[in-house]
């Protein structure tokens, strides 16, 4: 089985991260794709919204998107580093499947820096989805397929922005949207 993994900080979760799945999904005939927010992202220095309010819009955000799950992997205190996130989800699934890692062209660049970075790349392949203007390197190793002309211009901060001044972002999913107004997030 093919499983994509796309983590995130989702905060909150909006339309430019659902078409990038589902272009990943679509391109590279993935059977699953995990969407996995980060409870505490070691490149951040935190999320607006909790883990279990960004968990619940992303719920609503996949819903009739196909073979799309959310996952609770990095749920808890600790940093959310991807390497703990695949050997987890290794324990969980048949030693066969083939775990293909979902990322912007501008987060691959930093590869290097990630906690065990050599190890995540031993672990997946890579689907990076290419950015006008971001370039970066191939570690040796690594297994690279890219996905071009999917990321729309669109930024979960942007949208945060335009919530807190009683905007509605037009990037938002209806049931997400729905979601933040019933529960004051992001104002």
């Amino acid at each position: 089985m093919k499983i994509g993994i796309f983590g995130g900080t989702f905060d909150p979760i909006h339309n430019a991260h659902l078409a990038v799945v589902d272009a990943a999904r679509d391109t590279y005939d993935l059977d699953r794709v995990l969407l996995i927010p980060a409870a505490n992202p070691p490149h951040k220095s935190g999320a607006s919204a909790s883990f279990e309010h960004r968990y619940q819009m992303l719920e609503l955000a996949i819903c009739g998107h196909k073979a799309l799950e959310s996952s609770r992997l990095e749920a808890g205190s600790a940093r959310s580093y991807s390497i703990h996130t695949i050997e987890k989800l290794r324990e969980l699934i048949d030693p066969d499947d083939q775990l293909y890692f979902i990322i912007g062209a501008d987060a691959f660049a930093e590869i290097r820096t990630w906690h065990r970075w050599q190890d995540v790349v031993a672990a997946v392949e890579f689907v990076v989805v290419s950015r006008p203007g971001s370039g970066y390197e191939i570690p040796n190793g690594a297994r690279v397929h890219e996905l071009p002309d999917v990321l729309l211009p669109v930024s979960s901060s942007d949208i945060r922005t335009a919530l807190a001044h009683g905007r509605r972002p037009l990037e938002l999913p209806d049931a997400v949207y729905d979601y933040i107004l019933q529960n004051k997030l992001y104002s």
